[in-house]
């Protein structure tokens, strides 16, 4: 992990604590960008790249756990959370709501770390992810309308000459919209093509009928 593959954002009001929290990743090659309240953090803008946020629970404007509710709906790193005042029904209701840890300070350096790393190897997995389904997306839209028609045939396992019948062409154009189908949308193998379906979330109305005609 290098300083400019990732970001880690630090929202405590506490200055000390914010240096000491910085220092210690920079001693880990990390990058860290500090604020001292929710609103900073919130306005501020963020690179596109993988990030953890390290949330204190008390802050000047608005507590830590209502900050995490506030931006569940939006693009946000993990959130590591920090605390001075730790209850069992806090901790809770972090982790439910996706936290990675709760840290009652004083904390381990090693659990802060661990944690952290934790984050930003959720939030890398998180955004390949969508890197992915971004370019299925494209090479979906580069499909001719016949070879959308074609796609969840093909995937629901009918016969060539069943999705044939089903869309009123010669089993051979069939199989030239079939080729044309696995080789925009890149892919290997059948099973790969019915990976591509499901998350593209494509529906399949028909299922395999065997002995059909």
């Amino acid at each position: 992990m290098t300083a400019d593959d990732h970001i880690v954002f630090i929202v405590d009001d506490d200055e000390r604590i914010r240096e000491a929290l910085g220092e210690l990743l920079a001693s880990h090659g990390m990058h860290a960008v500090a604020f001292e309240s929710a609103c900073d953090y919130v306005k501020a803008d963020k690179p596109d790249r993988p990030a953890c946020l390290i949330l204190d629970i008390e802050l000047p404007d608005i507590n830590g756990l209502e900050l995490q509710r506030q931006i569940a709906d939006g693009d946000h790193p993990p959130i590591v959370f920090i605390t001075g005042h730790g209850d069992i029904p806090s901790s809770v209701r972090a982790i439910k709501r996706g936290a990675v840890d709760f840290l009652t300070k004083p904390f381990s350096d090693d659990d802060l770390m661990a944690a952290i790393q934790a984050a930003i190897a959720q939030d890398r997995a998180k955004k390949a992810g969508r890197a992915e389904l971004d370019m299925l997306r494209r090479h979906y839209l580069d499909l001719t309308p016949r070879e959308r028609e074609v796609l969840p045939l093909v995937v629901s396992g009918l016969l060539n000459k069943q999705a044939a019948a089903e869309l009123g062409i010669s089993e051979v154009t069939l199989q030239i919209h079939r080729r044309n189908v696995m080789q925009k949308m890149a892919a290997a193998s059948l099973a790969d093509l019915v990976r591509i379906a499901e998350k593209l979330e494509i529906p399949i109305t028909h299922s395999r009928r065997v002995g059909g005609n």
